[in-house]
C-alpha cells in the first residue's frame, strides 16, 4: 500500500505521517516513510535528528546511482519504521518535483518498493503544484490533514482537485480527512456536507502533540514512559485499521474557488442560530491569530 499525506503548510502533516508510520508498523506491517519536502524533518520524530538526503547523497556520487547502496540514504526509526529524506533544490531554484521523481527513480533501483507493505509519502504543499503532486502518481490512497479553520479547508479543497485530475489515469483514491488540533468540526462537516468524504478521525488540540514534535520523538514512544498518552496513541491506530480494511475511498469533486469561498464565509458571518455567539466570536478570534 502506498499512502500520500497532504495538507496546508504547518498543520502537522509530519507529527501525523509519523505516528501513522508507527502505528502501522504496530499492527505488524513493515514501513518506509518518505519526507516529500526540502526542509527534510518529515521523519524527524522516528529518528531524532536530520538524517541525510537522497538528493544529498545523489549529489556526493555524481548521480552515479549504481554507487549508492539501500543503507546510505535508508534511516531505521522507532518502531521499526524506516525513512527515506527526498531534499530538495536551494531555496528559489530547481524543482522539488524533479527531486522526489529521482528519490522514486533510486529506491526503485535499490528494490526498495518491494520490501515494505506500506510507503508513505509525507508532502510538502498545500496548493499543490504539478511537481509536488507528483508522489500522487505512485498512490493508491491520499490523506489530507486539516482543522476546523477556513484556510486549512480551502487547502484541502485545492488538494482534493488534484486527487480528482490524478485519478483520471491513476488508481488513486482519497482515503478521507483527518483533523488535527481540532476542538470542534463544524466547518469540517459543513465542508464535507459540500465535498463529500470521509473523515478518518478528529485529534483535539493535545499539547503533548506538539510537545513531541520539538522532543523529535513520537507519541508512541512518549507513552512507553507516560503511559497517559496511550489514548492518544489510539487515534493513529484507528487510523492505520481504516487504511488496512482497504478502504473504497472516493474521488472527490472539489469545490469552485469562489463557492467554497462564499460557503465558509458565510458560515461565520451568518453562523447557524443554535451556534453560542462566544463560540463563533472565539474561532474569529483563533482564525485572525
Amino acid at each position: 500500500m502506498k499512502l500520500s499525506v497532504y495538507g496546508k503548510g504547518g498543520i502537522g502533516k509530519s507529527t501525523t505521517s509519523c505516528n501513522i508510520s508507527v502505528a502501522l508498523a504496530k499492527r505488524g506491517r513493515k514501513v518506509l516513510q518518505i519526507g516529500c519536502d526540502p526542509k527534510h524533518d518529515s521523519t524527524f520524530t522516528l529518528t531524532g535528528f536530520l538524517i541525510p538526503t537522497i538528493i544529498d547523497t545523489l549529489q556526493e556520487r555524481d548521480f552515479h546511482y549504481e554507487d549508492i547502496w539501500p543503507e546510505d540514504v535508508i534511516h531505521r526509526g522507532y518502531g521499526g519504521v524506516d525513512c527515506v529524506e527526498a531534499g530538495g533544490p536551494p531555496a528559489g531554484a530547481g524543482c522539488g518535483g524533479y527531486v522526489v521523481g529521482e528519490t522514486v527513480k533510486l529506491l526503485k533501483e535499490l528494490n526498495a518498493f518491494d520490501e515494505y507493505d506500506v510507503i508513505l509519502f509525507d508532502v510538502l504543499g498545500d496548493v499543490v503544484c504539478g511537481g509536488f503532486a507528483a508522489p500522487l502518481n505512485y498512490s493508491d490512497y491520499c490523506m489530507i490533514v486539516t482543522d476546523n479553520g477556513f484556510d486549512a479547508l480551502f487547502a484541502a479543497n485545492r488538494i482534493a482537485a488534484s486527487v480528482r485530475e490524478k485519478a483520471r489515469t491513476h488508481p488513486l483514491r482519497l482515503a478521507g480527512l483527518i483533523g488535527n488540533r481540532t476542538s470542534t468540526r463544524d466547518l469540517i462537516d459543513k465542508y464535507i456536507e459540500n465535498v463529500p468524504m470521509p473523515v478518518l478521525e478528529i485529534l483535539p488540540l493535545i499539547e503533548d502533540i506538539r510537545v513531541s514534535r520539538v522532543k523529535g520523538k513520537t507519541i508512541f514512544e512518549m507513552a512507553e514512559t507516560d503511559p497517559s498518552l496511550e489514548p492518544v496513541c489510539q487515534f493513529y491506530l484507528n487510523i492505520a485499521d481504516q487504511l488496512l480494511s482497504s478502504p473504497e475511498g472516493v474521488v472527490p469533486k472539489e469545490s469552485a474557488d469562489r463557492d467554497l469561498f462564499s460557503l465558509l464565509s458565510d458560515f461565520y458571518l451568518n453562523p447557524p442560530s443554535d451556534a453560542p455567539a462566544t463560540q463563533t466570536e472565539d474561532e474569529l478570534d483563533l482564525m485572525m491569530v
